[in-house]
């Protein structure tokens, strides 16, 4: 790449994406969209804005959902590459999803204690339902979130 612009516009999506990983666990209760608002809110001031509702709005939308999309995507999914599994945990799904990394060395969906595993590891076994409730889907193990 020797364009300019392109350069930047790497730069400045490597350097949001690796600001949303370092900060995503600062703001308990984690797991949660308040966890989520909180994060929007800390870059706002950050940012320069002022608290107000309004300030926070415009900020918001500046953002632009793609944007948007994108950061939360990255705040609410962990890679364990020892247990070779992707967590997705956006409490607005209905669902966390858990699947390998790389499909070809998993085989298929990824055993149950393994994920249990990595649950326990990033705060999240008590926040999803027991496995009895898990369901197996080809290569991903979709898991209910608890009320």
């Amino acid at each position: 790449m020797t364009d300019p612009a392109a350069l930047q516009a790497t730069l400045v999506d490597f350097a949001i994406t690796e600001l949303v990983r370092q900060h995503r666990d600062s703001f308990p209760p984690l797991w949660t969209s308040e966890s989520w608002a909180k994060l929007l809110i800390w870059l706002a001031l950050n940012c320069g804005c002022s608290s107000d509702a309004a300030s926070l709005e415009v900020f918001a939308e500046a953002l632009g959902p793609t944007l948007t999309r994108r950061m939360r995507r990255v705040y609410f999914e962990r890679e364990l590459g020892d247990l070779n599994l992707q967590l997705m945990a956006d409490p607005a799904e209905q669902q966390v999803l858990a699947l390998p990394i790389d499909p070809l060395v998993a085989g298929g969906a990824p055993d149950p204690q393994r994920v249990a595993q990595a649950l326990e590891r990033v705060g999240l076994s008590g926040r999803v339902l027991d496995q009895e409730h898990w369901q197996a889907l080809e290569a991903l193990w979709a898991l209910p979130w608890a009320s």
